[in-house]
């Protein structure tokens, strides 16, 4: 349900929720962003109209809240297919290899410069 309600969002952006995965402490949104917005007003979207509808889905979400940051990526159309393989395989790929692992390995893949001490706040 929470997917459903993330792509309501992307579309009131102008934007399209093209797939969705994760597990119980974090999620990947795979996004086609209009040219209208930018990505930290889409994501203060999203992160604001979720936390609000979680909060409200009963009282185990009472507490809920999104982390201050986020990480995005972009890529080509012709990748489409290979992220929405791995958005699939979340869970059992998330059995192996922690969410904090996997996304130092996607900023050292790209080339990202960071400073661990401000990943995990």
């Amino acid at each position: 349900r929470l997917h459903a309600y993330l792509g309501g969002i992307a579309r009131k952006q102008q934007s399209r929720l093209l797939d969705a995965g994760g597990t119980a402490n974090h999620i990947h949104l795979l996004i086609s962003q209009s040219k209208n917005i930018s990505l930290s007003d889409l994501m203060e979207a999203f992160k604001r109209s979720s936390s609000k509808w979680m909060k409200e889905q009963g009282d185990e979400f009472s507490r809920f809240q999104w982390q201050d940051g986020y990480g995005a990526f972009s890529i080509g159309a012709s990748q489409i297919p290979q992220v929405k393989s791995c958005l699939a395989k979340q869970k059992q790929h998330h059995r192996k290899t922690t969410f904090q692992e996997e996304f130092i390995q996607f900023l050292k893949k790209y080339e990202i410069g960071y400073n661990e001490k401000y990943l995990w706040r």
